[in-house]
């Protein structure tokens, strides 16, 4: 995964045989901080999760493009007055949701990958080129 905003590159391997790698998972979260503030909040495994069965479906190498990771609530009411698309109760300020896009795959195809784990929300923002992904509720958006 790239940071859109950091230019950082995280590529490594999170769990191995049901079991989650503690010093993994730190850098994981401090890969999706709030690059606004430098905030870190610990990533809800199960966003992570949803993020690489999806990714694994599409049967690519290229790495995710993280647009927007942890939100502090400064950040997301920020993001908000710019944006209606912006939530007030965002997931991506608990560290539940991720923003993603790949060159290679559509909006409409990574869309329906992770609508395909039917594990969270997913939002398709086709105007911006990227797909939203989160651990809450199964429910799906945009277009």
């Amino acid at each position: 995964m790239y940071s859109a905003r950091t230019g950082e590159h995280l590529d490594m391997i999170y769990w191995i045989e049901g079991d989650y790698l503690a010093d993994s998972l730190t850098e994981i979260s401090k890969f999706y901080r709030d690059w606004r503030t430098d905030t870190i909040k610990t990533v809800d495994l199960r966003t992570i999760d949803i993020m690489a069965a999806s990714h694994a479906l599409m049967d690519i190498d290229e790495p995710y493009l993280l647009l927007s990771g942890y939100r502090t609530p400064e950040t997301n009411a920020m993001l908000r007055s710019k944006s209606s698309a912006v939530a007030r109760n965002s997931l991506h300020m608990k560290a539940q949701a991720g923003d993603v896009r790949l060159a290679s795959r559509s909006v409409n195809q990574i869309a329906s990958a992770a609508e395909s784990c039917r594990a969270g929300g997913v939002g398709r923002y086709s105007g911006s080129n990227f797909v939203h992904m989160d651990c809450g509720t199964l429910r799906h958006w945009g277009a």
